[in-house]
């Protein structure tokens, strides 16, 4: 089964960027579609971006306009480009890959904590 890990998290103070990288054990065309999650403590999980293999995008409202998901499928990475932060971003972000409505995977998490 294919494994995905992100990396790019870290402290950043309000306004400032980071970037999220998600790399696949393997071929991240496996997955119909993969998107990025997060969960800020005692929230749910929520979903911030998604991309389909066809590179369609979705994106929660709240990150419109300040977020970016893209792949690299020669790299066998997505990623999620985050300006603009703000201390409400902050939260452990997943990655997660679908290969089939009921057979998913996720990531283990970064965390992604912004200042004020």
């Amino acid at each position: 089964q294919v494994q995905l890990v992100e990396s790019g998290g870290g402290l950043v103070q309000a306004g400032g960027s980071l970037k999220l990288s998600c790399a696949a054990s393997g071929d991240i065309l496996t997955f119909n579609a993969m998107g990025w999650y997060r969960q800020a403590p005692g929230k749910q999980r929520e979903l911030v971006a998604a991309i389909t293999r066809g590179r369609m995008t979705n994106y929660a409202e709240s990150v419109k306009g300040r977020f970016t998901i893209s792949r690299d499928n020669a790299k066998n990475t997505v990623y999620l480009q985050m300006n603009s932060l703000k201390p409400e971003d902050t939260a452990v972000y997943y990655c997660k890959g679908d290969i089939s409505l009921t057979l998913v995977t996720w990531g283990q998490g970064t965390l992604v904590t912004v200042s004020s």
